[in-house]
């Protein structure tokens, strides 16, 4: 049995709550870290505005609140996390850069908190509990939205903070043409958008030849708009976690032990 196999036997941690932080909404609930089950309703909360990282943590704060919460907390958060410490702000305020989140969620709530990248979160949701379950070799997770999140796993193992929605694609940064968000801005239709999101399927896989991808974030709920359009030569499938990967992967994030070792049940 795996060290993280071992904290779900025999009385270990086995509820976190869950905490994903979005540009527009803050959303959270506690998590079984055994099965990825919300164990309650999520709560949501729209994201402070402007952003600041004072005013994230009080609104995680508050959150945590809603649920009477006073043990460990997991949090996703949509920027490359070193350590604890927010290293960049693409959908929240700058000043975010060089904070220490951890450290400062620790001081606020009182309790054991760890953060991940929200796609890093998402990816480890799909590894343990969902598409990618049991899947050896590499594993990439896209979660297509108002960006391009990536989460890359090798035989289950987490390679942090890839930010792979960042490549260039056609003389433009990826996600700014093959976004989610991209489709509605330029009113494309799913067939254009799939040509483009398709031509970044091929970038990413000539770069790291996965053994399987798979497709999160709001537009996976849209897969029969363009499935049938994309032909990467890598297998394909839709997020099983949905709307509850962010939150419980994030949860996962709590645990250090689940950060270094290999995304398997335990």
């Amino acid at each position: 049995m795996s060290a993280w196999g071992a904290l779900f036997c025999g009385g270990g941690m086995q509820e976190v709550l869950g905490i994903d932080v979005g540009g527009s909404a803050i959303k959270g609930a506690p998590v079984s870290v055994k099965t990825g089950e919300l164990l309650e309703e999520r709560v949501r909360i729209e994201t402070p505005q402007p952003s600041t990282p004072e005013a994230i943590v009080e609104t995680i704060a508050a959150l945590a609140g809603r649920f009477g919460w006073e043990g460990p907390v997991g949090c996703g958060f949509p920027a490359v996390i070193k350590d604890g410490v927010v290293r960049t702000a693409a959908n929240v305020d700058p000043s975010n850069i060089g904070f220490d989140l951890q450290a400062a969620l620790r001081e606020r709530l009182g309790s054991e908190a760890g953060v991940i990248n929200d796609a890093d979160a998402a990816g480890l949701a799909e590894v343990r509990w969902g598409a990618g379950r049991e899947v050896e070799g590499v594993v990439l997770m896209i979660t297509v939205g108002t960006g391009l999140g990536t989460a890359l796993f090798v035989d289950g193992r987490l390679v942090p903070n890839t930010e792979l929605g960042h490549i260039e694609l056609q003389g433009h940064e990826a996600e700014h043409i093959a976004s989610d968000a991209a489709r509605k801005r330029e009113n494309l239709k799913w067939r254009e958008w799939a040509q483009r999101f398709d031509a970044y399927l091929r970038a990413v896989e000539d770069l790291l030849w996965p053994d399987l991808i798979i497709i999160g974030g709001g537009t996976s709920k849209k897969a029969e708009k363009f499935m049938h359009r994309i032909s990467p030569r890598t297998p394909v499938q839709i997020a099983r976690m949905h709307n509850d990967a962010g939150i419980a992967g994030a949860a996962l994030a709590a645990l250090p032990e689940a950060l270094r070792s290999p995304a398997r049940a335990g």
